[in-house]
């Protein structure tokens, strides 16, 4: 029987660090494990905005390619990455213990106050884009892309006076000297999926392989609350370049999930929060969207994809 389960991944450090972390998980199994690296259009294309390349995809089409020829076994993503519909023959199968999901201020500057300092942030999220407009319209959002590692040296160039980042990736990083602030997600509400690991595989994985992932790596805590952002996206049609946001996490025996969608200039924010049971986790991702379209969510979406 074949005992090695063959891992896809992005190149980047943090990328890496994800693979070998989900590798460390799987080794008690008995099964080792090798990693691939695989280069995406997001990795290629620095010099453009995520919205610009496309919304869907932009960090897995070569990864899932890959999957799908039988190259890998499984692939590694940051659940944030996931594109809201996989192809057909594609299935999710873990998600990683959720990390803190909050965003992060990143600077070398101290005391930073976001309501009246007049600082240039770096970030290539729509959303993160819209939420400043929103909160802190004196600040300035400056197009920062790159791994991890090259967007802290555009800091230190002098390129933006901070970075708006998710905790995860700083935290996995080691770069915890140089948060300035961590947001509150109550208003700075994060996007689907965030301070997780998702696997990937094609449906057609040996049953064998698919029970040891599932057993080892996944968190069903974590898993449930994503279901439920995901079903939400994946009914408001968003990708990478839509500023939606959901977050869901268990309140007593109960999953509240707090989701929603912010115009690109930050003027208009539909959210909606509503719980129900993990069971019901699917549903309630459907209700979530369906209410957020209903009260504004399309006009605001319409107008989006009008301007990307």
């Amino acid at each position: 029987m074949n005992k090695v389960i063959r891992i896809g991944t992005r190149g980047s450090k943090l990328a890496l660090w994800q693979a070998e972390y989900v590798a460390n998980m799987i080794k008690p199994s008995g099964y080792t494990t090798e990693i691939i690296t695989i280069e995406t259009k997001g990795d290629k294309m620095l010099d453009v905005t995520i919205s610009k390349i496309g919304s869907k995809g932009v960090f897995t089409d070569e990864i899932e390619a890959k999957l799908l020829d039988g190259s890998i076994d499984i692939a590694i993503h940051s659940a944030k990455d996931l594109a809201s519909e996989l192809p057909e023959e594609l299935e999710l199968i873990a998600f990683t213990e959720r990390e803190v999901v909050n965003d992060v201020l990143v600077s070398s500057l101290k005391n930073i106050d976001l309501t009246h300092d007049k600082i240039r942030i770096g970030t290539a999220s729509t959303r993160r884009v819209a939420f400043l407009k929103h909160f802190y319209p004196q600040t300035e959002a400056v197009t920062i892309r790159g791994n991890l590692q090259t967007r802290i040296s555009k800091l230190q160039a002098g390129e933006c006076d901070a970075l708006l980042l998710a905790y995860a990736g700083v935290h996995r990083m080691g770069y915890h000297d140089l948060i300035a602030e961590k947001i509150e997600t109550s208003y700075f509400v994060p996007p689907v999926g965030q301070g997780s690991v998702a696997v990937e595989c094609h449906k057609k994985l040996s049953f064998d392989k698919k029970e040891i992932i599932q057993r080892w790596v996944n968190h069903p805590i974590t898993e449930n609350c994503i279901r439920a952002e995901r079903a939400f996206l994946k009914k408001l049609h968003g990708g990478c370049s839509i500023p939606s946001f959901g977050y869901a996490h268990y309140d007593g025996d109960l999953i509240t999930l707090k989701a929603g969608i912010i115009s690109l200039d930050g003027q208009q924010v539909v959210k909606v929060k509503k719980s129900a049971s993990p069971q019901e986790a699917k549903e309630l991702g459907e209700a979530v969207a369906n209410e957020v379209l209903q009260k504004g969510g399309v006009e605001i979406l319409n107008e989006i994809r009008k301007q990307l």
